[in-house]
C-alpha cells in the first residue's frame, strides 16, 4: 500500500487539511477544512486529492494503489461520526460528490447530489422521515443528475419527462409536484437510464459511489472545463479534487432550504449581506435559475434564529479570510449547514471598491489592495455605459446581474454567438437560463439576458466574472429557442434583431442605444494611485491624435511611447496630396506636396504635444511603404475599364482616365512581393530624405511654436526598421540638421531626442554599435515577433489557433510576448545597448505593452517603460505594480 495519503478527512470541528492546502485539496476541500477547524457547522466527509487526479490520467484512467482502502477507512469514520451507515440501515447516510479545483471554476465540472439512494433507500427514508414526498423528490433528483453526469444522458431528456408531468398534473413548478408524480417520475426516468444505457439504473450504492468518482475526474476535461481554463489561463495539470460530504437537505419541506450568498455586492462592492434562498430546496435550483429565489433579507422573517447564526458566520468567515466570500448553506429542519465558501466572482467595480474598502477597514493593507486587482479586470470599467441623453425604449425589466451596457443582435444558442462573433458582428445571448455548457458562447457575446434565474444563478455569477452586462430572471420574455424568436407583449424578436441590455438597471431595451465610454474616479482612481506609487515601470500610450491623446492623460499615461505619423496620412482631404507626393517623379515635384503635407503634420503634432504638455512624445516617422497610400490595382484597372467603355469622354473623364493610368504605373512600379520587408521605415528615409525632413520640420516646428507660448514640449523622434547603424546614421544626421535649422530660424533651442525602433532581430543583436547614436531604444514587438517567427501577422491567423490546440505554442505570440525567442532576443539588445550606453533608455510600444503578463517581463527585464493603446493605460498601470510586487523591485522611476 503507499505511504503517500490520497485522502484528508473534515467535520465534527476539526480537519487535516487547511485553507493553505488549495494545491493539493482544491479550492472547495481546502476552505471546507479551513470552516471545519473554525467550528463552523459544516456537514463531515473528506477530500480525494489532485494528486489522485493526475495518477488517474496519467496512468490511462487507473487510480493509484491503495486508493480504494483509503476511501473506505474514511466512509468508515464519516460513519461513525455522522451516526448513520452509507446506504443502509433504517437511517441511511447519503452523500454528495463535488468537484473542487485549486482555482475557482463555477459550474464547471460536475456535482452528484443524494448519492446512495435506490429502490430501497427511498422507501427506508420515506419511513425515517415521515416524509414520501421528500424522499422521492430526492430519488428523481439524484437519478436525473447521476444519469446526466455519470452516464451521460442528455440533461434535456429528463427536462422533457418532467415537463409533460408537470402539465399532466397541471402544475408550473417541480415542488408543486405531490407524491404520486413524482413515484410515476422516477419509474420513467428509471425507464430512460436503460432506454440509453441499456442497463438498469444501479443499485449497489458503492458501484454508484466509484462511478461519481470517476464522473468528477473525468468532468477535468470536458468541453466546458477546457473552455474555461483557455478563458481564465487555469494550468492544465492542475486538475480537480472530489469532495465527499455527507447530504443535508433542504427540501424537507417548509422548514428547510438552500441559498447562495456573498458577504458583500457582487455587482456594486456595497457593504451588504447579499444572496438568496429557497425553501424546500437544493443547491441546483437556485444556481440554475430553475425557480426564482426570495432575497436573502426575507430569511430574517421566515427563520429568524437561522438568519442570526448564517449572519454571525459570514462575518466570521469575511474577517477570517480577510475577502468577500461566496458561501453556500442548506437549512435542514431548521439546523444551518455551511456547504461551501470561495473567493466571490465580482464586478471590477465591485472588486475595486471591496479592495479600497477592505485597505480603509484594516482588513488588508494598499499593497494587498492592488494585487487583488486583475489587471484584465479594469476593462471592465472602462466599457461603454448607455448615453444618458439617449432615448430609449425599455421594453422588459429583470433583474440587474451584471452592471454595464451590452447592444448586439440577438441569438438563442451559444454555438450561433460564437459562430457570429467570430464573423465580427456582436451579439447578445438570449437564454431561457444558461448552463455551464454554455460558456463559449457567454464569452463571445457582449452581453446575456436570461428569462430564468436569480442574482446568483449561473449567468449572473459568470457574467460577473467575465465582466459581460447580464440582465438575469427578465420573466417578461418568452423564449421559443427552436424558432429562433423571442416575444415581449405584442412585440416579436428574431435571431439578428438588434437589442440593448443594460445590466446596470436590470432594462431590456428595444433597438440598438447609443453607448458612450466610461470614466475613471472615486475608488478606481485612488487604487491606481496606490499602483503608481509601488510600479517601477513607466506606463505611456500609443496615441495619433489629440482625441485619443487627451484619453490616455485622462487615464494616468505618463507620455506617448508611440504615435504613428502614418495613420495622419490617411484623412480624406489628405490622401489626394499623399498620392500626389507618391506620384511626382523628382524631388522637385515633390516639394509642392510635401508643403502642403508640413501644414497638417504641424497641427497635427501641436495637438497632441498641447495634451502632452510636461510629459515626452515618441514620434515615429514615417513606416509603411508608399503602395498603402495607393489604391489597389484591381480598383484602378476596373475604373480605367469603366471609362475606356465609354464611346466619347468629356475632358474631365479623359483627364481622369490619364491620372489613373499615371497612378496604376506607379502602384506596378511600387508593387513588393513581400512589403513588410521591403522599401519601408528608414529605407524610405534614406531613399527620400525630403519626406523625413518634412516630418522632423513639422514635430520642431509645432514645439518650438508651442515653446514660446511657455509649454514645457518634449519631442523623441523615432526613425524605424534600423538594422544596420549606418542607417541611423544617415538619418540622423538629416534629422539634426533640420531641427537645428528650424531652431536657428525661430531663435528657440529644444531638448529633444534621437532613437530607435528596435524590431528586427539584427538590430538586437548589433543593439551595442546602434546604441552609439540612439538615445532610446523601443522595442517593436509586433514586427520584432514578425520577424523572429518568420510569422505574417496578417496570415498567421489561419493556423496560430491549431498551433496553440496541439501545443506548439502556448499563446498567441502577437497577444503574449514570446519570452523564449523574442524575450531573448530583447534581453541580449538591453545588455549590449547598456554597455554601450548607461544611460539610454528602453520601452516597449507594440500591442505587448498592453498585456498584463508581457508587461511582468518587461519590469523582470528592466525596460524603463511600457506603451499601450489608452483604454489599456489603467490595465498597465495595475499590471506594472503587480509586476514590481513579484519580482519585489523598488519602485525607481
Amino acid at each position: 500500500m503507499s505511504s503517500e495519503k490520497f485522502v484528508y478527512f473534515f467535520g465534527g470541528g476539526s480537519a487535516e487539511g487547511n485553507a493553505s492546502m488549495k494545491e493539493l485539496l482544491g479550492g472547495k476541500g481546502a476552505n471546507i477544512a479551513e470552516m471545519a477547524g473554525m467550528g463552523i457547522p459544516v456537514p463531515p466527509g473528506f477530500t480525494i486529492t489532485t494528486r489522485v487526479c493526475k495518477e488517474y490520467y496519467a496512468n490511462g484512467r487507473k487510480y493509484p494503489l491503495g486508493l480504494e482502502e483509503e476511501v473506505d477507512e474514511n466512509l468508515l469514520r464519516l460513519e461513525e461520526m455522522f451516526g448513520k451507515r452509507f446506504g443502509v440501515g433504517e437511517d441511511p447516510m447519503l452523500l454528495s460528490i463535488r468537484s473542487g479545483a485549486p482555482a475557482s471554476m463555477p459550474g464547471m465540472m460536475d456535482t452528484v447530489l443524494n448519492l446512495g439512494l435506490n429502490d430501497e433507500t427511498v422507501e427506508v427514508l420515506s419511513r425515517k422521515t415521515g416524509n414520501e414526498l421528500f424522499a422521492y423528490d430526492s430519488y428523481r433528483r439524484f437519478i436525473t443528475m447521476f444519469g446526466d453526469v455519470v452516464l451521460g444522458i442528455e440533461h434535456a431528456k429528463f427536462e422533457e419527462i418532467l415537463a409533460a408531468k408537470k402539465n399532466a398534473f397541471g402544475v408550473k413548478l417541480d415542488n408543486e409536484l405531490g407524491t404520486r408524480a413524482l413515484k410515476e417520475l422516477v419509474d420513467e426516468f428509471k425507464k430512460l437510464v436503460r432506454s440509453e444505457s441499456g442497463e438498469d439504473f444501479p443499485q449497489n450504492q458503492k458501484k454508484q459511489l466509484w462511478m461519481a468518482i470517476n464522473a468528477v475526474f473525468d468532468s477535468w476535461n470536458n468541453k466546458r472545463a477546457i473552455t474555461y481554463r483557455k478563458l481564465n489561463r487555469i494550468p492544465e495539470h492542475w486538475c480537480t479534487a472530489v469532495n465527499v460530504q455527507s447530504m443535508v437537505f433542504g427540501n424537507t419541506g417548509e422548514n428547510s432550504g438552500t441559498g447562495v450568498a456573498f458577504t458583500r455586492d457582487p455587482a456594486t462592492g456595497e457593504k451588504r449581506f447579499f444572496g438568496e434562498y429557497l425553501v424546500n430546496a437544493q443547491g441546483e435550483d437556485v444556481v440554475a435559475g430553475i425557480r426564482t429565489p426570495q432575497p436573502i433579507e426575507d430569511l430574517k422573517n421566515a427563520m429568524p434564529d437561522v438568519y442570526n447564526e448564517l449572519e454571525s458566520i459570514y462575518k466570521r468567515i469575511e474577517t477570517h479570510f480577510r475577502d468577500m466570500q461566496d458561501i453556500e448553506f442548506t437549512i435542514e429542519d431548521g439546523t444551518l449547514y455551511m456547504l461551501q465558501t470561495r473567493t466571490g466572482k465580482r464586478t471590477a467595480t465591485a472588486a475595486i471598491k471591496i479592495a479600497v474598502d477592505m485597505v480603509k477597514e484594516g482588513l488588508i493593507d494598499e499593497k494587498d489592495a492592488v494585487q487583488r486587482i486583475k489587471p484584465e479586470q479594469l476593462d471592465q470599467i472602462l466599457h461603454p455605459i448607455i448615453d444618458p441623453d439617449a432615448t430609449v425604449d425599455v421594453i422588459a425589466k429583470g433583474l440587474p446581474a451584471s452592471p454595464g451596457a451590452a447592444v448586439g443582435k440577438i441569438v438563442f444558442t451559444p454555438d450561433r454567438a460564437e459562430e457570429l462573433a467570430a464573423n465580427g458582428e456582436k451579439v447578445l445571448l438570449v437564454r431561457t437560463e444558461t448552463s455551464p455548457d454554455d460558456i463559449g458562447g457567454m464569452n463571445a457575446a457582449e452581453g446575456i439576458l436570461t428569462a430564468r434565474g436569480g442574482m446568483t444563478s449561473h449567468a449572473a455569477v459568470v457574467a460577473r466574472g467575465m465582466g459581460k452586462s447580464c440582465v438575469a430572471g427578465c420573466g417578461e420574455i418568452t423564449i421559443d429557442e427552436a424558432d429562433k424568436k423571442m416575444t415581449v407583449g405584442d412585440l416579436v424578436f428574431k435571431e439578428g434583431d438588434y437589442l440593448t441590455i443594460n445590466g446596470s438597471e436590470g432594462e431590456v431595451i428595444k433597438g440598438a442605444v447609443e453607448l458612450i465610454d466610461a470614466r475613471i474616479g472615486g475608488e478606481v482612481g485612488e487604487l491606481l494611485v496606490w499602483a503608481d506609487d509601488i510600479r517601477r515601470l513607466g506606463v505611456r500610450t500609443n496615441a495619433d491624435t489629440p482625441h485619443d491623446a487627451g484619453i490616455a492623460r485622462g487615464f494616468g499615461a505618463e507620455g506617448i511611447g508611440l504615435c504613428r505619423t502614418e495613420h495622419m496620412f490617411f484623412a480624406e482631404e489628405r490622401i489626394p496630396i499623399v498620392q500626389e507626393m507618391i506620384l511626382a517623379e523628382s524631388e522637385e515635384e515633390r516639394r509642392t506636396p510635401l508643403a502642403k503635407l508640413l501644414e497638417f503634420q504641424r497641427e497635427d503634432f501641436k495637438g497632441i504635444f498641447k495634451e502632452m504638455t510636461g510629459l515626452p512624445v515618441t514620434i515615429r516617422l514615417l513606416d509603411p511603404p508608399l503602395h498603402e497610400f495607393l489604391p489597389k490595382k484591381e480598383e484602378l484597372i476596373e475604373k480605367i475599364n469603366v471609362l475606356r467603355s465609354k464611346a466619347k469622354l468629356s475632358s474631365n473623364e479623359g483627364s481622369e482616365l490619364e491620372k489613373l493610368e499615371e497612378m496604376k504605373t506607379r502602384v506596378e512600379n511600387l508593387h513588393e512581393f513581400n512589403p513588410m520587408l521591403g522599401h519601408r521605415g528608414c529605407r524610405l528615409g534614406i531613399t527620400y530624405p525630403e519626406i523625413y525632413n518634412m516630418q522632423v520640420q513639422a514635430i520642431i516646428e509645432a514645439a518650438v511654436e508651442l515653446a514660446k507660448e511657455g509649454e514645457t514640449i518634449t519631442p523623441e523622434i523615432m526613425i524605424p526598421l534600423v538594422g544596420e547603424l549606418n542607417e541611423l546614421k544617415i538619418t540622423k544626421k538629416n534629422t539634426i540638421e533640420t531641427a537645428e535649422k528650424v531652431m536657428q530660424e525661430r531663435g528657440v533651442k529644444l531638448n529633444y531626442q534621437i532613437g530607435t525602433m528596435i524590431e528586427l532581430p539584427r538590430a538586437a543583436i548589433t543593439a551595442d554599435e546602434i546604441a552609439e547614436e540612439a538615445e532610446f531604444f523601443s522595442f517593436g514587438t509586433n514586427d520584432l515577433t514578425q520577424t523572429t517567427f518568420g510569422f505574417s501577422r496578417d496570415d498567421a491567423g489561419k493556423f496560430l489557433q491549431e498551433y496553440i490546440e496541439q501545443g506548439i505554442l502556448p499563446h498567441d505570440p502577437f497577444v503574449t510576448l514570446d519570452q523564449k525567442g523574442v524575450g531573448e532576443l530583447m534581453k541580449i539588445a538591453i545588455e549590449k545597448g547598456r554597455r554601450t550606453n548607461p544611460e539610454i533608455k528602453l520601452g516597449i510600444c507594440g500591442e505587448h505593452g498592453g498585456d498584463p503578463e508581457s508587461i511582468r517581463f518587461a519590469d523582470e527585464i528592466g525596460l524603463n517603460y511600457v506603451s499601450c493603446s489608452p483604454y489599456r493605460v489603467p490595465i498597465a498601470r495595475i499590471a506594472a505594480a503587480h509586476a514590481t510586487l513579484t519580482h519585489k523591485q523598488p519602485n525607481k522611476r
